[in-house]
């Protein structure tokens, strides 16, 4: 049998066995709460479903046998008492299935056909395979048999309920191999061009050059970044449907799609290895900009919603991309750039500010991405001091690469709306102490508990000393042990897996660390990038985290928070280098934590 190969191994409880390309993975999570005995290949086309039931059994019995899953970048081994099965993608839309010493059944993962939901099963006349025919996700899923015997079949041409599936094995002592294939209509009959070996190699490879470009700088201190490439890997997916680029989606599990602005942070971690995917990353949600200039609240493969928006945090964005990226945007990928990111700002200016106001709103809590933040208990439709901030930047953006289009009119204009706007934050919103937020329709300001209405902190060195200072000392206090809680511990309305309500989010962690660095507070934005780093080096790359325990909760998957890991690690080892090369013995001077660690 083939040698398990070098990697990060991972549990498949947390993170699904894929690869880059691929719509496919393999996991016992089949939805949101939902987990499986067994592993399935569950595909993300047409919606997250479970298309494939995989059974090792034990050919002795017949029955299920009791294995060890192991998972690593290139293979995914079940190792029971009797031998092992072995999984490896020949391609993004082909796995090989190889075994010795158990069997293996392959089965729908839904027992019941109907006109119009199901998976019907047969034998295709053509090339002997056997196809399950899928109505969730629209696709069929091919199984060739290389090696071995199909001891038993079920279910062929049934309609109704039942099992449909078939049970591959061979004589004791030799193996069997099989290879899957998700596919749409109908291709040549399979011929491997590889051993399982090789196949195996070659996605070893693949990952290890992926890791080596990404994160080239990691070492013994970022001992997660290895894992975190392989969350980002193996969660893109090659275009298809309604995605129109190489897309990282948020998750191989329930949370299949790009949020407008969870691509932001994607984009960020790519930029210094592979530009032209953290590019499509960027790119992807403009591709889907209506006529008014705003964004899509997500795309996946066969949905793009518009119903919310998320934040204008794309300006802050596009700055850090081009911070990042190895060589200059062309004047073609600029012009296009500065055209979109102008309607997607002036969408805020005009349709989501009301008649003589001067800051824009939110419609929802929704709309700004911290969805049930205590900042919206009081009003839903809500004036809020983040919005105003990072709009402000995306002017700053706007105005910046205007000048160097040539657009010498409009840089002006869009750095006096930055300005203006700025000066109705402070007046409007900062009561002296805190930033307040206020019903859209009218009435008085509030003030919460939330890191949301600390977030005007992005604004780094462009706010007025007292103001960042009271920011910082603000930021701290919602500061535990493992990083930054968007509810203070101590409120009434905390809660440890409230969601935007209490846990740990990496995408607030990035944005506050960014902007205290900026306006002059780095002691304090080392601390919370070193907690956070502790974090998910413990806990690994949830969606977000309970802030009093460290527990990884709800998609353990999450790409945004994997790519704020890499963010934040890269960050720390290039400014740790150039103390190390500075004078004074600042070589041995590290960024500062409490945590102990």
């Amino acid at each position: 049998m083939t040698a398990a190969p070098s990697g990060p191994a991972f549990s498949v409880h947390d993170i699904p066995f894929s690869t880059h390309g691929s719509w496919f993975g393999i996991s016992p999570v089949l939805a949101e709460k939902t987990r499986a005995e067994d592993l399935h290949l569950v595909s993300h086309q047409n919606g997250m479903h479970a298309a494939l039931r995989l059974a090792p059994l034990d050919p002795a019995t017949a029955g299920r046998a009791h294995t060890d899953v192991r998972a690593t970048p290139s293979l995914l081994t079940w190792t029971g008492a009797g031998g092992r099965i072995d999984l490896a993608y020949a391609s993004p839309d082909t796995v090989r299935v190889r075994g010795e010493g158990l069997g293996l059944r392959v089965t729908a993962a839904a027992r019941t056909l109907t006109p119009f939901s199901g998976t019907y099963f047969f034998r295709d006349p053509v090339d002997g395979a056997h196809t399950f025919t899928s109505y969730e996700t629209g696709r069929r899923y091919r199984i060739t048999v290389l090696s071995g015997t199909v001891a038993e079949v079920s279910g062929s041409q049934a309609l109704g309920a039942g099992d449909r599936g078939l049970t591959v094995t061979a004589e004791s002592g030799a193996p069997w191999e099989i290879a899957v294939e998700e596919l749409d209509s109908a291709r040549p009959p399979h011929r491997p061009s590889a051993t399982f070996a090789e196949i195996t190699e070659t996605a070893r490879r693949s990952f290890a050059e992926f890791a080596d470009t990404v994160a080239p700088w990691r070492s013994a201190d970022t001992p997660a970044a290895e894992l975190a490439a392989y969350v980002v890997w193996s969660a893109t997916v090659a275009p298809a449907g309604l995605v129109t680029r190489p897309a990282v989606l948020m998750s191989k599990h329930w949370m299949d799609k790009v949020w407008s602005w969870d691509h932001c942070f994607n984009a960020l971690a790519l930029a210094p290895g592979c530009p032209e995917l953290a590019w499509d990353q960027f790119a992807l949600p403009f591709d889907h900009q209506d006529e008014t200039g705003a964004l899509p609240d997500s795309v996946t493969h066969s949905e793009v919603l518009y119903n919310f928006v998320k934040p204008p945090i794309h300006g802050w964005a596009l700055r850090g991309l081009r911070d990042r990226l190895p060589a200059p945007l062309g004047p073609a990928e600029l012009t296009e750039a500065y055209g979109r990111l102008a309607r997607w700002t002036d969408f805020w200016l005009t349709a989501r500010r009301a008649p003589s106001a001067a800051l824009p709103h939110y419609q929802h809590g929704n709309d700004s991405g911290w969805d049930n933040a205590t900042t919206f208990d009081p009003a839903r439709v809500a004036v809020t001091a983040d919005l105003a901030a990072v709009l402000i930047l995306q002017l700053d953006e706007l105005s910046r690469t205007a000048a160097e289009l040539g657009f010498h009119d409009e840089a002006g204009r869009r750095a006096g709306t930055a300005d203006a706007l700025q000066a109705a934050l402070l007046e409007e919103l900062w009561d002296g102490e805190r930033f307040t937020s206020r019903p859209a329709h009218g009435g008085p300001p509030s003030c919460s508990a939330g890191l949301l209405d600390l977030m005007p902190v992005v604004l780094g060195d462009r706010l007025p000393p007292e103001v960042r200072d009271r920011l910082a000392e603000r930021i701290e206090t919602h500061l535990t042990e493992f990083g930054l809680a968007t509810e203070q511990p101590g409120s009434p309305h905390y809660e440890s897996d409230g969601y935007w309500r209490g846990p740990i989010w990496a995408p607030a962690t990035v944005l506050v660390e960014d902007g205290l660095r900026r306006a002059g507070h780095e002691r304090l934005a080392d601390d919370i990038s070193a907690r956070f780093r502790a974090l998910c080096e413990a806990s690994g790359f949830a969606e977000n985290f309970d802030a009093l325990t460290g527990q990884g909760l709800r998609d353990r998957a999450y790409t945004w928070t994997a790519s704020s890991y890499l963010l934040l690690a890269r960050d720390h080892c290039r400014r740790r280098e150039a103390r190390a090369g500075g004078a004074d013995g600042a070589g041995n001077r590290d960024e500062v934590t409490n945590t102990g660690r």
